[in-house]
């Protein structure tokens, strides 16, 4: 059976800058797959929508399973649902740690891994999964640094009145941003081409 390649983060498409408030990485990372409800709640329902990411999670979690089996690598699988999307998470076990290799430079194995994660998904289910996959906590510390820089640039463009560009992110980084900017009420948006795309917060619209 031939499968539909997973759909990329359209901000990894894109090279000019979108409209503020982060509508790249705010709506396509949160409800960029059909999504058309109330707070990215599909149309066709919140509770059919709870049990395709139950499937989706528990999908993921067997061929997670089975991928540590075969590597004879250590590790327990959690599962939740985060926003609109399945959370997956490898995390340590009795039996030993998860090797921290399997995160990777930067990340990049861990973003490789939930790829491969979805493409499992889709095969067994027939529809794109966007789920995120995290390992020995990785992404939940890296975005409680994130937060910090966020609410750092959020005081400095209070201050100055100015815009405050930050480094380069991924979109899951700049996602955590663009949240945080718009919980403090003021704008953000992203720029720049990747993989150098970076977001830019902006004072509060008058």
């Amino acid at each position: 059976m031939s499968l539909e390649p997973v759909s990329q983060d359209p901000v990894s498409q894109d090279p000019v800058s979108e409209e503020r408030v982060g509508a790249d990485d705010a709506a396509s990372e949160d409800y960029g797959d059909g999504s058309d409800g109330e707070d990215g709640a599909p149309a066709r329902g919140r509770g059919n929508r709870q049990a395709v990411l139950e499937r989706e999670g528990e999908v993921a979690a067997d061929f997670l399973e089975t991928l540590l089996d075969i590597a004879d690598l250590d590790g327990d699988i959690d599962l939740d649902i985060d926003g609109d999307r399945a959370a997956v998470a490898i995390v340590d076990s009795d039996e030993g740690r998860v090797p921290r290799r399997l995160v990777g430079p930067n990340g990049k194995v861990l973003e490789a891994l939930q790829e491969l994660t979805r493409l499992a998904v889709q095969s067994a289910t027939g529809e794109r999964s966007r789920l995120m996959l995290d390992i020995a906590g990785h992404r939940a510390e890296r975005r409680a640094a994130l937060v910090e820089q966020a609410k750092v640039a959020i005081a400095e463009c209070r201050e100055s009145g100015e815009p405050v560009d930050l480094d380069p992110m991924t979109a899951f980084e700049r996602k955590v941003v663009h949240d945080e900017v718009l919980a403090a009420g003021l704008v953000s948006e992203s720029s720049g081409v990747e993989p150098r795309r970076y977001v830019v917060v902006h004072p509060a619209a008058s």
